[in-house]
């Protein structure tokens, strides 16, 4: 049985945390498929088992003399995977290499204008540049010289072409080394149908859930203005943050603090007519990938990944991000029929990632 260590920053955990679930879901799966799976959690005080899978952390993992068969590594940072590479990179002979999104990213240029009131000052933003020309300049440096080794996945083509803009890595040194697999839903939502809309059974008309309204990329205030415009319809918004203690709230709109495990995202999603998942910068989109995965028709934002994601499905719309025109009226009378989207169920994606990881090992 071959033996992955899996490098993460936080992780999902029994005390309700759910972070990186979607890294979790993963691991499930290569349980599954006969793998032997050990989480290394960054963040993690103490060792703890979730789902059968064992959770170390950093020191457990320097007085273990365990062997592993491949290393694994989610949305790698300089602070500890890098660090973790140069100090025991040796010790394996495999790397695989997943991007989800900031690992990469020139976050003041590549991210939206923050909000306001979470606005960093001028010496964190000039920080965090120089940070980010840090990290870039280290896995520019690092990557080519363990290439021969490694395998590279990223969760969209826009995470692709983000990795070689900012790295400046000449996209020669990851020729076959690479491919695109998007994170897949978890398996609530593909044994889930969203209930079609009667006319009766619906509390809302919309609901947009996000673990962080504070995140400017979520397009929270661009959903409340929607809510203002349009007087007549329900709005929900489910997340936790300070948003709503700066900007005033529209009338119509409910608003439920707190973050939500796979089972409570289904049950409220299914209070809703759409789900209004409008985004300014997104690695892929998990959130309405997984509404749209158990058939609920989805309202997402005109750009460049939310199409490359969401273009074959018959219940996605798209509006303008900002759009002072918009007022969602269109879709006041429109019913959708559920279809089931299985692009992201685990069929699809986790065994083109087993592939990935059986011929990376037998090489």
């Amino acid at each position: 049985m071959k033996k992955l260590l899996v490098l993460v920053q936080a992780y999902p955990d029994n005390e309700g945390r759910v972070t990186l679930m979607y890294v979790h879901t993963r691991n499930l799966g290569y349980v599954e498929n006969g793998y032997d799976v050990t989480v290394l959690n960054f963040s993690a005080q103490k060792p703890y088992i979730i789902d059968g899978i064992p959770v170390i952390t950093l020191k457990e993992y320097e007085v273990e003399n365990n062997h592993y068969d491949a290393l694994v590594l989610h949305a790698a940072n300089i602070r500890n995977h890098y660090r973790f590479l140069k100090k025991y990179g040796d010790k394996f002979e495999k790397f695989l290499f997943f991007y989800h999104g900031h690992e990469v990213l020139k976050i003041n240029r590549d991210y939206s204008k923050p909000y306001f009131y979470v606005k960093k000052n001028f010496l964190k933003k000039i920080a965090q540049n120089v940070y980010d020309e840090i990290k870039l300049s280290l896995w520019k440096r690092y990557i080519p010289q363990i290439t021969y080794r490694s395998y590279f996945v990223f969760v969209s083509k826009w995470m692709y072409d983000k990795f070689l803009e900012n790295t400046r890595i000449n996209s020669r040194v990851l020729e076959g080394k690479w491919s695109i697999t998007y994170n897949n839903v978890g398996i609530e939502f593909e044994n889930t149908l969203f209930e079609k809309d009667t006319g009766t059974n619906k509390s809302y008309d919309f609901v947009t859930i996000r673990n962080n309204l504070d995140g400017s990329k979520y397009a929270i205030d661009y959903v409340n203005e929607l809510a203002k415009r349009n007087p007549e319809a329900k709005f929900l918004v489910v997340g936790k943050g300070k948003f709503f203690s700066y900007i005033d709230k529209a009338e119509n709109l409910v608003w439920e603090n707190k973050t939500m495990n796979h089972q409570e995202i289904i049950q409220t999603a299914q209070t809703a007519r759409f789900a209004l998942m409008p985004t300014r910068t997104d690695a892929q989109g998990l959130m309405m990938c997984e509404l749209a995965a158990m058939g609920m028709p989805v309202i997402t934002s005109d750009i460049p990944v939310c199409h490359e994601v969401l273009d074959d499905y018959p219940n996605a719309f798209f509006i303008k991000n900002d759009d002072e025109a918009e007022t969602l009226q269109r879709f006041g009378n429109m019913q959708p029929t559920p279809v089931k989207h299985k692009r992201y169920f685990r069929a699809e994606t986790l065994q083109h990632e087993i592939s990935i990881l059986d011929n990376l090992l037998n090489k």
